[in-house]
């Protein structure tokens, strides 16, 4: 039983670690990502079989042995990454808290701290995907006259100006910022999307930036990932050595239950 029990955790092990090498896999490969958030596991161990239960003051204490180890939890820091300048006009990166919220052609919204939007031909701000941006109000942002503008401005504020070429200016819509209230449940739902039902915020709660606690929008800059690459590979040591470990545990009882089986044989 005390063998079979130590192939048992460590085969969790193996398990457990795999799972971490793979969320350290995708921090590193997602480093250059456009506001990408790392992620970490926490770990914690199985249940214990229990040989003989404590009793009350006076009495035994209690002998229990372990079963291995399993993933607790999957953490994602959603510290801020630092912005880069980029010199786009377009390209938005939000200085404090906030997201933006872009809605795709079925009208689903969807979080995002990654700003690297343009203007399609009709003057809709939309993003990489063609998903509309949402102003402060929810609505679609379209630049008036866009055929006929001669550039663009995005001020901190998020509002949009468009200049003719007399240099007329003409302010349209301003870009929406939304407050996640607990952004533990957002949902990664890949492109650096969020789906943020669960979260508590709605598309109505959507406002202006500079405001209520939001940050600022910094035209021209796009927001980095928060890895930091050099906590990823001392993370990386650590758990390749757990997993290597728990493959040593393997083995060693392996070794032994061999040695059991062959004392049949002598």
């Amino acid at each position: 039983m005390a063998l079979i029990g130590t192939l048992t955790s460590g085969v969790s092990a193996l398990r457990t670690f795999s799972k971490g090498l793979e969320l350290i896999g995708n921090n590193i490969a997602n480093i250059d990502t456009t506001a990408y958030k790392s992620s970490s596991a926490s770990y914690t161990d199985s249940f214990s079989n229990t040989l003989r239960a404590a009793s009350a003051a006076g009495g035994d204490a209690a002998v229990q042995v372990g079963t291995g180890v399993q993933v607790s939890g999957i953490n994602t820091n959603f510290t801020q990454g630092s912005l880069s300048s980029t010199g786009v006009i377009t390209d938005l990166g939000v200085s404090g808290q906030g997201y933006f919220v872009v809605q795709d052609g079925n009208g689903v919204n969807y979080a995002t701290r990654d700003g690297s939007f343009n203007l399609d031909s009709g003057g809709n701000l939309v993003n990489a995907k063609g998903y509309n941006v949402l102003d402060s109000t929810g609505t679609k942002i379209t630049v008036a006259n866009y055929s006929q503008a001669a550039s663009v401005s995005i001020s901190s504020d998020g509002t949009v100006t468009a200049f003719d070429s007399s240099g007329k200016a003409t302010a349209t819509q301003k870009v929406g910022l939304l407050t996640i209230p607990d952004e533990t449940k957002l949902m990664k739902q890949g492109g650096s999307l969020y789906d943020f039902s669960a979260t508590g915020a709605v598309v109505t709660d959507i406002s202006t930036a500079s405001t209520g606690g939001h940050g600022t929008i910094q035209s021209g800059t796009l927001e980095l990932s928060n890895v930091d690459l050099t906590e990823q590979f001392s993370n990386l040591i650590t758990t390749q050595r757990s997993f290597q470990a728990g493959s040593r545990l393997i083995t060693v009882s392996d070794t032994v239950l061999e040695d059991v089986v062959n004392l049949k044989r002598s």
